[in-house]
């Protein structure tokens, strides 16, 4: 891991409870979150799985993907809203592109908001009330064929 990677995680340890390298491995404090297997069942025919950290409370919420320098190819965070509402999220603090996963209450994909850039203050918008979100790395969802109407469970 570059140096300057390992600066800004420690500069930022005490804002957040987990700040990872482009690795995916924790630098600093271990998460507080809990990590599910998050699978899309493609149209297409493919199973998709995915580690995803759970952002249970409003302040991992609004912390979400922050400050992280890297996400593993299989890695992601999952926003569960219960009940559903209309999401929107943006990439304020956010270093690396991200692909947003708008999940419908039957677990249908409802949107995907694509490759969004890094420290944009434009928001991503469900389009329709959501049960979740779940955040991968930008551009993963086109290479693995996940589209909407595909299926998510966890």
């Amino acid at each position: 891991m570059k140096f300057k990677t390992v600066m800004a995680c420690v500069a930022i340890v005490a804002l957040t409870p987990s700040c990872k390298g482009a690795s995916g491995e924790n630098v600093g404090q271990k998460s507080q979150m809990e990590v599910l297997d998050v699978k899309v069942t493609s149209a297409k025919g493919g199973v998709h799985v995915f580690k995803a950290e759970v952002a249970a409370t409003p302040e991992d919420q609004q912390r979400g993907l922050m400050f992280r320098e890297g996400l593993s190819p299989n890695a992601g965070m999952l926003f569960p809203m219960n009940p559903p509402r209309m999401a929107s999220f943006w990439m304020k603090n956010t270093p690396i592109s991200l692909d947003m996963i708008f999940i419908r209450k039957d677990g249908t994909i409802a949107r995907i908001a694509a490759e969004t850039i890094p420290y944009s203050l434009e928001q991503s918008e469900s389009g329709e009330p959501v049960a979740a979100v779940l955040e991968i790395s930008g551009g993963r969802a086109a290479q693995l064929g996940i589209a909407e109407n595909d299926k998510v469970s966890w």
